[in-house]
């Protein structure tokens, strides 16, 4: 167990790194700042998607129950040494960590009395693996006939693909999303995680459609979702353009949007996303000192800014080298034109905006280590969700919530 570090927060307590909407001020006193109190959900999920749902829906109240295996628990958990890496904290806050061999039949039979009363079941196995655990469909409803099961693969329980591993860039590159950032000529994987956080978002969703379902039915039902579908789906405007006769590119969408990544004197860099209305491309040639740009026949209307998107580009790029960024900013806020600075991730905490909202907040874990989490992005009747509860250590929840508190 690690020390307590010097200034760290008590045990469940939260911090605020922001200013006048702190975590805990704007909820403390409300009786309705939970919407999913009471709702009691088991996760079998291990890396991002099935973690990811549930603690969507913890955000929201509900006590989430993380079974682990006592060897190390969620891969995620060891990624840069450790049980406690920053990857595992991303995706696992709000949660009770309990530890199950689930290759020991009694170990399986606890698991069962767990989800008796629980209201969700949350796996992201490959299909058959819950079978195998003893846990198949007719066992499931049979146990508890008001339990929404949802799994999430990733590629559908059937089909040539049904039995194959994924992970994010699989699904990015299968679904056609990659094949939106990269360079042909040079293609390298960059960036969060797109496919993997998608599908958690959409098995959330679903989930929540169940549960309402079950208000009306009194029945719980399956939810499958899989990766392949849930990043193809995030990207209808590309098939919508291909299914128009659009040759679909890593520009077409930015080039319809008329957004721009613009390189400043000071080699700091801006975005641009001038969209649809005239008033921006008014107001951005004004503030920049182009107004010549308004008449040329390249740039006249929308339709030619698309075309001739790529020349367009290169005469902002001559523009905004001949600046500071602090500059350009000053002008484009003044000329109400939409933009922002392109942030390193250690800047974005320190934004006057983010500030305000009070996006991020720390707690402490129950062996004292500070955490700095962010707030969920939904408000309620204008206030937040409390936060419970940082990341757990392995285990943490196992003497409490299982009767012998052995889970080996």
């Amino acid at each position: 167990m690690r020390t307590k570090p010097e200034g760290a927060v008590e045990n469940g307590e939260t911090e605020s790194l922001c200013g006048e909407h702190s975590a805990m001020s704007d909820t403390a006193d409300l009786g309705h700042d939970r919407p999913l109190e009471r709702l009691k959900i088991v996760e079998l999920g291990v890396v991002i998607t099935g973690p990811l749902a549930s603690c969507l829906l913890g955000e929201l109240g509900a006590e989430i129950i993380k079974i682990e295996h006592p060897d190390g628990g969620d891969p995620f958990r060891s990624f840069l040494g450790g049980l406690y890496s920053p990857q595992f904290r991303a995706y696992n806050k709000n949660k009770k960590s309990v530890t199950l061999d689930l290759s020991i039949p009694a170990n399986q039979d606890k698991l069962r009395d767990l989800l008796r009363d629980a209201d969700v079941l949350i796996d992201n196995f490959r299909p058959g693996v819950l079978d195998r655990l003893g846990l198949s469909e007719v066992i499931l409803t049979s146990l508890n006939p008001r339990l929404i099961r949802c799994s999430i693969c990733g590629f559908g329980t059937e089909g040539p693909y049904a039995e194959r591993p994924s992970y994010d860039a699989v699904a990015q590159a299968l679904s056609g999303m990659a094949g939106l950032f990269l360079d042909p000529a040079m293609p390298r994987m960059s960036g969060p995680t797109v496919a993997d956080n998608v599908t958690g978002m959409y098995a959330a969703l679903g989930i929540l459609a169940a549960l309402h379902q079950r208000q009306r039915t009194g029945i719980g039902s399956r939810v499958d979702v899989n990766m392949l579908e849930a990043a193809i789906a995030f990207i209808p405007d590309s098939f919508a353009y291909a299914d128009s006769g659009i040759e679909v590119t890593s520009t077409t969408r930015v080039a319809a949007s008329q957004s721009f990544a613009l390189v400043c004197a000071d080699r700091k860099a801006l975005a641009l996303h001038l969209s649809s209305l005239p008033k921006f491309w008014e107001a951005l040639v004004a503030a920049i000192g182009r107004p010549e740009l308004r008449n040329d026949p390249r740039y006249k209307s929308r339709a030619d800014r698309y075309r001739n998107y790529e020349a367009l580009r290169q005469e902002l790029l001559a523009v905004f080298q001949t600046r500071p960024r602090a500059d350009w900013v000053a002008r484009l806020e003044a000329a109400e034109v939409p933009f922002a600075p392109i942030y390193e991730i250690i800047e974005v905490p320190g934004n006057p905006q983010v500030t305000h909202l009070g996006t991020f907040y720390s707690m402490a874990a129950s062996d004292g280590t500070s955490v700095r989490m962010t707030n969920c992005p939904i408000w309620f009747d204008g206030h937040r969700v409390a936060p419970r509860s940082a990341p757990p250590l392995l285990g943490e929840h196992t003497a409490e919530l299982l009767p012998s508190g052995d889970g080996g």
